[in-house]
């Protein structure tokens, strides 16, 4: 069972998975250890992460970014109409009530929806994660948003569902970094007195902070704040508005009117962001940004803090509000640990700086795979494959939740805040309803001006289909379980009604010298279900099947399209590789006509292949020319491989010869025990191949180059293993054991010390019979 973290990104997402004494981030097809979170729709099949990052420019009104910010909304949202618009080139659409994307692909006009996409992706890091792994992926913990509401996770749980996952937990990505903070401390106080460390977290597209105490072997988020848009690529758009500007006056030109052009700036822009970091000063250079204009200036860091001011003073009020909600004072603050690329900039450290003054800021955690380790460590924990440190992690709900209903004469509110911001994560809560028919419940949002603009504050419907009778006449006592699980999804768990019995138990009574049983009555309490049912945002189970069954072929067919490729790219190698040889390293083995044979193949087959027909051939035909050619060409290159490798082959065959023959023929001791009629069959063997190998050499010589061999690589082996498999046995012939001589009875016999004692041995080798035991595999 592989044991797999994923930290889903805006920007790139990194895979952790867990192996014996650790968690390592893996690296993807090109080695990179963040695989970009973008999918690329072309003429021929989809491009994924790396793949797609290639594409960009050039295919840029069918990649699409931004997953995590689409994924659970609606076209209308306004932080999708107002916000994620400007950093999305692919055309929005609606997608049976949620956003998706508009796509030529395969030639033809394609509509997919986010959460088709994130499913897409998700794929993808599946894939690399089971290369790496060389088994299944299945399994797993995604990190998200901490500001993810209902919607958004069911359908990340959907999307990954789609992708053939089976996620065990949607964690928080601060809850995840606070985990992988603690699981690895070995000093935590006790309970009573809890050690209390500020995350703040500063990525591509949003800010997180959390106020989290640790204790021994458990975490507690205490409070939690966001700007869920506020990150790495608004500093990057307010550069790009001012380059835009400067550039429109400078080289006549209007960036912001050719999106090619906005992404070429926009790619400049980060660059000058990551060096301003560093330095005081930085250049800006984009070559052919538009209507072939080489773009160049610079910024000072001055400059670039003034540029962004408005983006970096809003920076410090999610984390002053997060710490007063935790109710801390700054002197019961152990420490504010950073992740988040965009922590490295200064004038954002700055910034957090101003909310701790005096306070030193933290980066001992990785800020880039801090979440990915994180989310690993609680994949390990609900894996049975690994043995984790007990570690209980006690999260928090980040919006009030409440169910409302109907009113009737049993009740004195229609509504009940059921998990007040707050609540912990995991947990669950029984309601009692007085009702003599069939009822519903609405789980919605409390507070609908917290969540992210757009969502609805609507959550999901629970309707019971019939309430048993009561047997007085009165209204039944209908009992609902609701559960805030582990991804943070509402969901029903249970309707039930509660029946006494009374049963009779034997009891002893003692009377006088006689003991009498006599009955005693006791009640017991059992649970009726009451039947339900119940409607939420998530997709139903046969259209997830449907849509796995899609995806499922458009992996399969991304896969033929690849091997196609790769094939064709192998018959392309090999024309150009064998005609490159043939008149050098093959030159003399290779016959006139068989030359002139190879060489008209070889042509026909590149005009094929640059012709139309052969540009877009299918698999099987770039297979069956490549066959073709190797049937008139690999004769060839096994003659010429023959000839460099049958010197040496023949060398080890005369040097193995020449060892045994040393060892047959040898006075000394350690072969004295062996037969000399033995002996001789070696020294026999050994001339029998001698004579044969030059023999051969011989005949071999006097052969042309450019004809088949007579004396093989493969035969010269042979007889080295022929040779070896004979004289083995014979030279290695053990010494026979000493005869003892009979003792008159009373002599003490020797002690055996072949043997140690277990009850004193302090080492070696493990008795026999003995099996090792494989100690638990630790995640410390």
């Amino acid at each position: 069972m592989a044991v797999v973290g994923i930290d889903f990104g805006a920007l790139a997402s990194k895979i952790g998975v867990a192996r014996k004494r650790g968690i390592d981030i893996i690296t993807n097809e090109v080695s990179n250890r963040a695989t970009p979170s973008l999918i690329s729709f072309g003429p021929r099949q989809r491009s994924i992460g790396e793949a797609a990052k290639t594409q960009e420019v050039s295919n840029f009104r069918n990649t699409i970014g931004s997953l995590k910010r689409l994924i659970g909304r609606t076209l209308s949202d306004p932080e999708i109409q107002d916000v994620e618009k400007k950093f999305i080139n692919t055309t929005l659409v609606d997608v049976q009530g949620t956003v998706g994307v508009s796509v030529n692909y395969l030639g033809e006009p394609h509509t997919f929806s986010a959460t088709q996409l994130v499913a897409m992706y998700l794929t993808k890091l599946r894939d690399i994660a089971a290369v790496e792994l060389k088994s299944a992926v299945t399994d797993v913990v995604v990190a998200v948003p901490g500001w993810f509401t209902d919607v958004q996770r069911r359908a990340m749980l959907d999307a990954a569902q789609i992708a053939g996952l089976n996620p065990l937990r949607l964690i928080n990505d601060t809850t995840a970094v606070a985990l992988g903070y603690g699981i690895t401390k070995s000093d935590l106080p006790e309970p009573e007195n809890p050690r209390h460390v500020v995350f703040v977290d500063v990525g591509h597209s949003n800010l997180s902070v959390a106020v989290v105490a640790f204790a021994k072997g458990q975490l507690t988020v205490k409070a939690t704040a966001y700007d869920r848009n506020l990150g790495g690529r608004d500093i990057d758009f307010a550069l790009v508005r001012h380059f835009a500007t400067e550039f429109k006056t400078k080289y006549k030109i209007d960036v912001l009117s050719n999106p090619k052009a906005i992404f070429r700036l926009a790619a400049g822009c980060e660059k000058l962001k990551k060096v301003l970091s560093a330095n005081a000063e930085a250049p800006l250079n984009v070559e052919s940004i538009m209507n072939d204009v080489d773009a160049s200036s610079k910024l000072s860091r001055d400059q670039f803090e003034a540029l962004v001011a408005d983006v970096l003073d809003r920076i410090t009020a999610p984390v002053q509000r997060a710490v007063a909600e935790s109710g801390l004072t700054p002197d019961q603050i152990f420490a504010i640990e950073l992740v988040g690329g965009s922590t490295r900039i200064p004038a954002v450290r700055q910034r957090i700086q101003a909310a701790f003054p005096g306070r030193t800021l933290s980066t001992t955690l990785n800020q880039d795979e801090a979440i990915a380790r994180g989310a690993t460590f609680a994949c390990a924990m609900l894996s049975p494959v690994f043995r984790v440190r007990d570690f209980s992690i006690h999260d928090m709900n980040a919006y009030p939740i409440k169910v409302k209903w109907e009113r009737t004469p049993d009740d004195e509110d229609t509504e009940l805040v059921v998990f007040p911001r707050g609540n912990t994560i995991p947990s669950t809560k029984v309601l009692t309803f007085y009702r003599k028919d069939a009822f519903d419940l609405e789980v919605e949002y409390d507070q609908s001006s917290e969540l992210p603009a757009g969502i609805n504050p609507w959550i999901g419907k629970f309707t019971v289909k019939s309430v048993p009778p009561d047997p007085k006449g009165d209204s039944t006592i209908v009992k609902i379980k609701i559960k805030l699980n582990l991804h943070g999804v509402v969901s029903f768990e249970q309707a039930y009604i509660e029946e006494v019995e009374e049963k009779e138990e034997a009891s002893m009574e003692v009377d006088g010298d006689a003991a009498q049983a006599a009955p005693k009555k006791k009640k017991v309490i059992k649970k009726k279900d009451v039947p339900f049912v119940t409607g939420a945002s998530g997709l139903d189970a046969s259209l997830i099947n449907s849509l796995r069954e899609q995806e499922n072929q458009l992996h399969a067919s991304d896969k033929l399209v690849m091997d196609t490729e790769d094939r064709k790219n192998a018959l392309e190698e090999y024309i150009y590789d064998t005609r490159s040889k043939v008149d050098e390293r093959y030159a003399a083995f290779i016959q006139a006509q068989e030359k002139t044979a190879l060489l008209s193949a070889l042509q026909e087959a590149e005009d094929w292949l640059y012709s139309e027909e052969g540009e877009d051939a299918t698999k099987s035909a770039y297979v069956s020319k490549l066959d073709a050619l190797k049937k008139l060409g690999d004769h060839v290159a096994v003659r010429y491989r023959e000839a460099e490798e049958r010197p040496r082959a023949i060398a080890e065959l005369r040097e193995t010869l020449n060892n045994y023959l040393v060892q047959a023929t040898s006075e000394d001791e350690k072969y004295a025990h062996i037969e000399a009629t033995a002996k001789q069959s070696v020294v026999e063997k050994v001339a029998t191949v001698q004579k044969w190998l030059d023999d051969q050499i011989v005949r071999q010589t006097e052969r042309p180059k450019n004809v088949e061999a007579v004396l093989t690589v493969a035969e010269i082996v042979k007889k080295k293993d022929e040779v070896i498999y004979f004289a083995i046995p014979i030279l290695t012939k053990p010494k026979p054991k000493p005869k003892l001589e009979p003792t008159n009875g009373t002599e003490t016999p020797k002690s055996r010390t072949d043997t140690p004692d277990p009850a004193t041995s302090s080492g070696g080798e493990q008795p026999a019979g003995e099996k090792s035991v494989p100690s638990e595999m630790d995640v410390d």
